[in-house]
């Protein structure tokens, strides 16, 4: 039983290969998890729709625990078995899905126009970042075990922005203003800058804004000749774009409903 913990922690390094990204279980790992994320998050919103804002914060405060204890512990614990106080800087929260580490708890507890864009941020960014952080993680996958610290941690944080991202919409918490577009690309862009200004100093890869490390991003990456200055700009365009057709997509639906 010792033997198994030590191997599921990563402790002293694994001993199994890698089953590879989308491996059969891979592919049965993530999957299980995306049908327990849409379970959840449909039975909380359906039961808190017509609860009070109080209620309806519960399953956010409670996602917001375990997305941010999960990660907290993992960076701890990785720090101590690879004597490295200096670890958790390749553990900041500046991927995409990392933000929801901060827009959900802020959601959760705060009031008025804040809470309104968090909200909204989450709804935007959530199912993206779970589907990305769990399907296209090429870059943990092919790296480590599926059934590993790294991947099942992974795999519970992005899961959770996925919960969040559908609870905060079937119960009625979103409000999707037009005011709201410039306040989501606001937070997304002071997030870039940090990540960009990290990985300068650092080997890090934060917003996969460097290189595509076997994520879909590999093909924008080749697509310019991995130029310095080019892909990232690509990416954050990207990322503008897609909020602006999230938006637009959500307006034509709700318009298409409305009638």
């Amino acid at each position: 039983m010792l033997a198994i913990i030590k191997e599921f922690l990563g402790i002293g390094g694994y001993t199994r290969e890698p089953e590879g990204y989308l491996s059969w279980q891979h592919l049965v790992f993530v999957t299980s998890l995306m049908i327990i994320m849409v379970i959840l998050a449909t039975v909380a919103g359906k039961k808190q729709r017509n609860k009070l804002i109080k209620e309806k914060n519960k399953p956010l405060i409670a996602a917001a625990l375990v997305m941010d204890i999960s990660e907290i512990l993992k960076i701890v614990f990785l720090c101590f078995i690879n004597n490295d106080p200096l670890r958790w800087i390749y553990d900041l929260p500046l991927f995409l899905c990392s933000i929801q580490m901060i827009t959900i708890p802020v959601a959760a507890f705060s009031k008025g126009r804040l809470k309104d864009i968090c909200l909204d941020f989450i709804f935007v960014f959530g199912l993206l970042g779970a589907i990305l952080g769990t399907y296209a993680a090429g870059n943990n996958y092919a790296a480590y075990p599926v059934i590993s610290l790294q991947n099942v941690v992974s795999g519970i944080t992005h899961s959770t922005a996925g919960f969040a991202a559908l609870y905060v919409a079937i119960s009625g918490m979103i409000s999707m203003k037009k005011k709201n577009i410039i306040s989501t690309c606001a937070i997304l862009t002071v997030f870039c800058v940090a990540a960009y200004t990290v990985n300068c100093f650092t080997d890090c890869n934060y917003m996969f804004m460097m290189r595509g490390d076997g994520t879909p991003y590999d093909i924008l990456y080749n697509l310019v000749g991995g130029n310095p200055v080019l892909y990232p700009v690509l990416v954050v365009l990207l990322f503008f774009i897609y909020i602006i057709a999230f938006y637009s997509v959500y307006y034509l639906i709700a318009k298409r409903v409305k009638k």
